[in-house]
């Protein structure tokens, strides 16, 4: 009698406070580190799994093997190698590459994947002096080095490609030691510097990725080089440094609550450790929103749907799918000031994708437009292609739930109704989701917390538990 009174009285508490607060659109109560479970936002707004499938293979016949002068972007070199081609810029970038090699091994296409970084190792990568390990940003077809700056974002996509390579399809299994390599990319972005020379890829004093690991840009970041969902597996992975990667993955979490407009949602090109935007001289306008901030809203949504260490991220992609909704969403431009001001007309291919993933963060009617608005998005073609066409990729397979954390061990066992993790459905629990439903800071374990495993603990999900209680 006294568990019913219990009950009855915390579950009237529950739906009181349910009535007070919003309704849930989060997008899910645990990251896919812990369910293994990837959301797939396109059969979610109806589309079936077959034509999911022919979606992303589509882009791969076009984008890797299409026409020559107006579709693909992997050129073959030999028998052995190849490159990613920016059209646009006549050039090869480290950025392309290492999204090429992220594409393969997400699509499961090794040869590809080993052909991209055997071309990036002779070409690209340093192999003495103060950026030994680092990676040249631009070469020409023929591999020369125009530009010997490496740009993080660049070794950051090629030591992540590399290790769930070597989680997928294991190492030396076609003469690439691929944890190897990622080990020396990992190791020189934390200590390059030790021996005296050169720069760091992560600030030590900032716990932040750096612009360029060279003199004068190792004091200012750009916003979309973070991505704490990587530096949360490197604190698995990497051979040391395990703690430093997890702090500098809570710092960027940080850090996109700064940069990020309060009302737009947007974020600026480059930025200081503070979050404030950051002009250069060599450069104009990038403290305002243009190509490379369109990313940041991507890893974002990325950490929040693999980890979900941070619900912010719902209110960040709310905030920003909103703003695009006011701009039109089949019309909104590409670049604007922080504030909101519309700075060009284009309506670009790998904005849309973005904008897409940031749905990961949040399960809105709105926000599933902007998924729609991806898939009716063409393939990127023509002169632009490069760019718009690895973003277009790129968001395809994270909104189709196929950009996957390889390696990562399949999910925990659940016990629906277990909510304080002792090993017991009891009385304890029920008080410990009311406390949830209180303060959604309180820690319960989410997972078990959803009774009716909706992606949400609400006070439908109290009610079940009353029910199970009073039931034995």
């Amino acid at each position: 009698m006294k568990l019913r009174k219990l009950c009855s009285g915390l579950l009237a508490v529950a739906v009181s406070v349910s009535v007070l607060l919003p309704a849930s659109n989060q997008a899910q109560a645990a990251g896919a580190y812990e369910t293994g479970v990837y959301r797939n936002l396109f059969v979610e707004i109806g589309k079936t799994q077959a034509q999911v499938d022919a979606k992303l293979q589509a882009a791969w016949d076009k984008l890797f093997y299409g026409n020559d002068n107006n579709e693909r972007l992997y050129y073959p070199v030999g028998n052995d190698m190849a490159y990613i081609k920016d059209v646009a810029n006549g050039d090869v970038r480290s950025e392309g590459m290492s999204y090429g090699m992220m594409i393969c091994v997400q699509m499961d296409k090794q040869k590809e994947f080993d052909n991209l970084w055997r071309w990036s190792k002779r070409y690209m990568q340093h192999q003495s002096g103060a950026l030994k390990g680092f990676f040249a940003w631009q070469c020409n077809f023929n591999g020369g080095i125009m530009d010997s700056t490496p740009a993080s974002d660049g070794d950051e996509y090629f030591a992540m490609a590399l290790l769930f390579a070597s989680k997928r399809w294991g190492d030396n299994s076609t003469g690439i030691d691929y944890n190897k390599e990622a080990q020396i990319i990992l190791d020189a972005m934390l200590h390059q510097s030790d021996d005296g020379q050169g720069y760091n890829m992560f600030n030590k004093n900032a716990n932040q990725v750096v612009f360029c690991p060279t003199a004068g840009n190792y004091d200012f970041t750009d916003p979309s080089y973070h991505l704490p969902a990587f530096y949360e597996l490197w604190a698995l992975w990497d051979d040391s440094d395990n703690a430093l990667w997890s702090k500098i993955a809570a710092t960027s979490r940080d850090f996109f609550k700064k940069t990020t407009h309060p009302t737009t949602g947007l974020s600026p090109d480059y930025a200081e450790f503070s979050g404030a935007p950051k002009e250069v001289s060599w450069s104009s306008g990038h403290g305002d929103f243009r190509y490379d901030a369109w990313r940041t809203a991507s890893n974002i949504a990325v950490d929040y749907a693999w980890f979900g260490k941070d619900s912010w991220a719902t209110t960040f992609a709310d905030r920003l799918q909103n703003f695009f909704y006011g701009q039109g969403i089949k019309t909104y431009a590409s670049n604007y000031t922080l504030s909101g001001s519309k700075l060009n007309n284009d309506h670009s291919p790998g904005l849309v994708a973005m904008n897409a993933v940031a749905s990961l963060a949040t399960n809105t009617s709105r926000s599933k437009e902007f998924v729609e608005e991806l898939w009716n998005t063409a393939i990127p073609s023509g002169q632009y292609r490069y760019y718009d066409g690895m973003l277009y990729f790129l968001g395809m397979l994270h909104v189709s739930g196929n950009f996957k954390m390889w390696g990562v061990q399949s999910a925990p066992q659940v016990t629906l109704g277990d909510a304080n993790d002792d090993g017991k459905v009891d009385a304890l629990d029920f008080a410990a989701i009311k406390m949830y439903l209180l303060n959604s800071s309180t820690s319960i374990n989410l997972k078990n917390a959803d009774m009716n495993e909706d992606g949400a603990v609400d006070a439908l999900d109290f009610a079940t538990l009353k029910k199970v209680l009073l039931n034995n």
